[in-house]
Order: structure tokens, then C-alpha cells, then sequence
């Protein structure tokens, strides 16, 4: 494993001329950002364009687990399963620095399930797939574990498993970082408003935030648009004569969150047993708070964009959790709040909680054509990387230029600590003791900074850092914890572009900050943004700035749109 180079902004170029490029992805989720790697990571020359800020919609909305997904196996759907638990430690020791092993407790609740269902459940669970880091799962007395501490004292037993957590959001930033630093083009802000196939290839138009427009030229497209992977083959890419694009569906399932103030104080999470047959889980979230989450409502053909959640899912939310904690979860204790969407492949089930989270990858190349695409159907977070490796065999394979494989033993940027640690070990343990490196090398780091620097960008803590030998060094602290060195970083080689970039997506840190002080983070984004723009640069670099800086619209109140 080789750490990545740090992204880069576009290459200058006339207005007047065309991009070209081997495979065009559009969509900058985790599953477009992922395939644009995989496909660099190959030598392929790749553009990727994203509409909004990368991960801005669902893959910054999730519940935030690397799983295979307990529930799922209730369904049948095996195989599903056994391919996400087979990624688990994969991605784990990929980035330990924003993935972790999570121990989850299940009270045991008899008029949900019996006990002998549940502990034959996680005997499969633990053995679908080969486990090295993550401990099986046990029985436990809630009487005397910890973990029985904050609820009823009707749960007298339980059992706990293994899976992992993830900083979603970081997920799809450092995809990109390493899908620029093998050579891609990453676009934010940049919305692909038509794609014609001819026999020679596509010709798409990117539209940026201020009207400006670029015509890329690409040999191959791939449909990574998510929530809107089906009405971007319906409205925007036009087939050739006679042809048609859009031959499946999707369903569109609404997943809340709801944060309230921290209800426990161990480092477990928890996952709940409804009436409905459905589960809640309620993690530990950013020290001081519960994350608990996630509702399944379908939306109908709704603008996933809109979408929000409501008092209905957060008065669900809340009154399931309060069947378990001894102290009510109530709606006014909600701190922040979020929903995502989505993308389900219409399997014709009828309840949205069974719809398969598998993808399916469906290429469309006809004869005669040489513009191949490929459209990507659901998925779920855990089982990205497989997803990106299946999509690059099958670009290889419509271009007649098939490539190895490489991402399974690959870090991700930052992941590998070799040069702080020596040789890695376990992930969480290479983590602590990373940790404890910075500390020791950088004293003048207060502990509390170097635990969430070491978090958000391991390895590349240097980029944030550079040649800083005290705290005063990092410039001037724009919000509590938050220096202009860090957005500085932020903003020239993650994307950045706006407050909210950085308050939701690339960090937490909005979170914990008051009305006051996001306002404060948006004032100097504002101003750094005014001061680039009066710079004296030539055209091109402007064009390219324009490219990765458009302005997009805010999120919605309800949190991450």
C-alpha cells in the first residue's frame, strides 16, 4: 500500500476546447467516487463531475456503518451479506484513521424474537465470512455488563456482535483525493445537463454554479447519479436512434436520523428490536451525543433533493428508543437532525424495509457503437469497493481493455501510518498508537486537536499542518478548534467551497459550534472566496477555480440535504 498525493485543481485549459477523456462518472457519491479511483487507479483517464459538494446527498446521510447488515439475513438475502462482511476488514484496515470496529449490543426482547433465533442469526453472522480483527459475537447479563446501565430494567439479557463505523462523508473526500492524485479530473459543483452517445463515443455538456459550460468528449459513461441515476438516463443522456436507456427503476426510500444529547456513557452502540419488525440503532456520535437512526419511508417520485425529515419519523424514532432507554428520548431533546435517500432497485417488494440493498451494475453497449455506459443500481456504503472493482471490470471489458484489479489492498490517503507506527498491526490499535506518535512529535498540539486531526486525516496531517511548530503557527482560530490552516487545506485539496462543505461533510464540527460561530466559518469562506476572485489570474486558472468553487445551495434545516 502506497499513501496518495494530494488532489490537484484542473488543468488549465481554452474555453473553446473540449475535454477528452476515457470514461466520464458522473455523480461524486461514494459509488461514483469509488469507480472514478478504481478506473484511474487502472490508467484510465478519467472525469468525474459531481452537481453539488461530493457526498452531498446520500452518502453523506447514512447511519454511518461498515455491516453486513443483521437484519438483511432475515430476508434471505445471503449472499449480500457474506459480500459485505467480506469487505468489513477490507476497509478497516484501508483507513483506520475514519473506520473502526464497533461492538453493538441487542437486549433481548422475547415478544420480538425468541433467544435461540438470535444467537443462531449471529452464529451465521459471525461465520458468513473470515474474520481477523473483529471478535464473535456472546451472550451477556444486562444485569452486570455496562451496557444494561442506561436501560429498563426489564432487558436482563442481551447479546453483542461486531461490525464497524465509518465517517461517511470523509469516505467519498478521500476517494476522490486518491482518484485525483492517479490522475482524475474531480469536478464539484459541476452538473452534467446532456450526454449524446454517436458511434465514436459521448459528448456531454458540464454546466458549473455561475452558467459556465465545458463539452467533454468521453469514451465511455458511467450513470453514478444515485438517488437520480434513473432520471438521468430519462432526461438528460440521449440514446441513439431507437434506443432505450431506461429500462429499470428505482425506489426511492427516505432514511432519517435524529442526534439528541449523549444517553449512555460506554463505547458500545446499540441496536433495537420494533413491534414493526424493523430495527433503530443508537451509536456513540461525535463524544457528546447519540446518533439514533434510521426511519424507511418512500418517497414516490419526489425530488430526492427535497427531502426531509419530518415529526412523524421523529416522533418514531424517539418513541422506539424510549422502549429501551430508562430515560425517554424525547422529540425536543433533538439537537440535529438528517435524512438521506435511497436509490433501491425495484425488486417489487412491498415493504420498502425489504427491498434488496444489493447493486446491480447494468452495462448498455450496442452493437456497432463505440460508447459504452454503464448505469449503477442501489448499493449501500459497505459494499462500495467491491461495487467500484465490479464497474471498472466491466468498463474494461465494453472498451476491449480489460486491467487488474488493485483496490483491495490498497490504503486510502492517510490510511497508511507506516511512517509514524513501522509495520501496521490491528487498525484500531495502529490508531491509538498514531495517536500517541503525533502527540509525542507535535506536543504543542492540544490533545483534543490532535485526536481530531489524527481522526479526519491521518498520514496526511502534514497537508494540514506543514511547517506549524505551535499552535499560533496554524493562523488564526476562525471557530473554536478551527484554524485558518486547516480551511486553508480544506478548501486546496478536498473541495471545499463553502461553510457548510466544511461544518457538515468534511467535518462534524457544526455540530458543536454555535449559531455564532458557523457564521463566523461562513464569513471567512466568503471573504477568501471575494479575495480569490479579485486575484489577477489568467482566464483559464479562473475557469478551473470556477469549476471546483461554484456556489451551490444551502442545506436544508432538517441537516445534510
Amino acid at each position: 500500500m502506497t499513501p496518495a498525493a494530494p488532489a490537484s485543481v484542473p488543468a488549465a485549459r481554452s474555453p473553446a476546447d473540449p475535454l477528452h477523456c476515457d470514461v466520464l462518472v458522473v455523480g461524486g457519491g461514494i459509488n461514483g467516487a469509488g469507480i472514478a479511483r478504481d478506473l484511474a487507479g487502472r490508467g484510465w483517464r478519467v472525469l468525474l463531475c459531481e452537481r453539488d459538494d461530493l457526498a452531498g446527498h446520500t452518502s453523506s446521510s447514512s447511519t454511518k456503518l461498515i455491516h453486513g447488515g443483521l437484519r438483511y439475513l432475515e430476508y434471505y438475502e445471503f449472499s449480500l451479506v457474506r459480500k459485505a462482511l467480506q469487505e468489513r476488514e477490507v476497509l478497516l484496515r484501508s483507513a483506520p484513521h475514519i473506520m473502526w470496529p464497533l461492538r453493538f449490543v441487542m437486549p433481548h426482547d422475547a415478544a420480538m424474537r425468541p433467544a435461540w433465533m438470535v444467537r443462531a442469526g449471529l452464529l451465521l453472522y459471525d461465520h458468513l465470512a473470515r474474520r481477523e480483527v473483529l471478535p464473535a459475537s456472546r451472550g451477556i447479563d444486562l444485569r452486570s455488563h455496562p451496557a444494561g446501565a442506561p436501560l429498563k430494567r426489564e432487558f436482563t439479557r442481551g447479546f453483542v456482535y461486531s461490525d464497524g463505523w465509518v465517517d461517511d462523508a470523509r469516505l467519498v473526500v478521500l476517494n476522490a483525493i486518491d482518484a485525483a492524485a492517479r490522475g482524475a479530473t474531480v469536478l464539484t459543483r459541476t452538473n452534467c445537463t446532456a450526454a449524446r452517445r454517436s458511434a465514436s463515443g459521448w459528448t456531454a455538456t458540464l454546466r458549473t454554479g455561475d452558467g459556465a459550460s465545458t463539452v467533454v468528449n468521453a469514451r465511455a459513461l458511467v450513470n453514478a447519479a444515485g438517488p437520480w441515476a434513473e432520471s438521468f438516463l430519462r432526461g438528460v443522456a440521449t440514446p441513439a436512434a431507437g434506443e432505450a436507456l431506461a429500462t429499470r427503476s428505482l425506489r426511492l426510500v427516505k432514511g432519517s436520523h435524529i442526534v439528541v444529547p449523549r444517553c449512555f456513557e460506554h463505547d458500545h452502540a446499540y441496536i433495537f428490536q420494533n413491534p414493526d419488525k424493523r430495527i433503530i440503532f443508537a451509536i456513540p456520535y461525535e463524544c457528546e451525543f447519540t446518533l439514533i437512526g434510521t426511519t424507511d419511508v418512500e418517497i414516490g417520485h419526489d425530488d430526492p433533493g427535497a427531502a426531509h425529515i419530518d415529526t412523524v419519523e421523529t416522533a418514531y424514532l424517539c418513541e422506539q428508543a424510549s422502549r429501551y432507554f430508562s430515560a425517554p428520548v424525547r422529540p425536543a431533546d433533538v439537537v440535529w437532525s438528517y435524512c438521506g435517500v435511497r436509490p433501491l432497485l425495484d425488486d417489487a417488494s412491498g415493504d420498502p424495509s425489504a427491498v434488496t440493498r444489493d447493486y446491480l451494475l447494468e452495462p448498455h453497449h450496442v452493437a456497432g457503437l463505440a460508447a459504452p455506459l454503464l448505469t449503477v443500481w442501489g448499493g449501500k456504503i459497505t459494499t462500495f469497493r467491491k461495487l467500484a472493482e465490479d464497474a471498472a471490470d466491466e468498463i474494461g471489458r465494453m472498451l476491449g481493455e480489460p486491467r487488474r484489479a488493485w483496490t483491495e489492498g490498497a490504503f486510502l490517503p492517510g490510511g497508511d501510518l507506516s511512517a509514524w507506527i513501522g509495520s501496521p498491526r490491528r487498525p484500531d490499535t495502529d490508531f491509538e498508537r498514531f495517536v500517541a506518535e503525533l502527540r509525542r512529535r507535535m506536543g504543542w498540539l492540544p490533545g483534543p486537536l490532535a485526536r481530531r486531526l489524527a481522526r479526519a486525516y491521518g498520514s496526511r496531517v502534514d497537508h494540514v499542518l506543514g511547517d506549524a511548530d505551535s499552535v499560533a503557527g496554524l493562523g488564526a482560530e476562525v471557530a473554536p478548534g478551527l484554524r485558518e490552516a486547516e480551511l486553508d487545506y480544506l478548501q486546496r485539496e478536498e473541495w471545499a467551497g463553502m461553510a457548510d462543505d466544511v461544518l457538515w461533510r468534511r467535518s462534524k464540527l457544526g455540530l458543536h459550534y454555535t449559531p455564532a460561530e458557523r457564521g463566523r466559518v461562513a464569513d471567512w469562506m466568503a471573504r477568501r472566496d471575494a479575495s480569490s476572485a479579485r486575484k489577477d489570474q489568467p482566464p483559464q486558472a479562473a475557469e478551473a477555480a470556477r469549476a471546483t468553487r461554484a456556489p451551490a445551495p444551502a442545506p436544508s434545516s432538517s441537516g445534510v440535504a
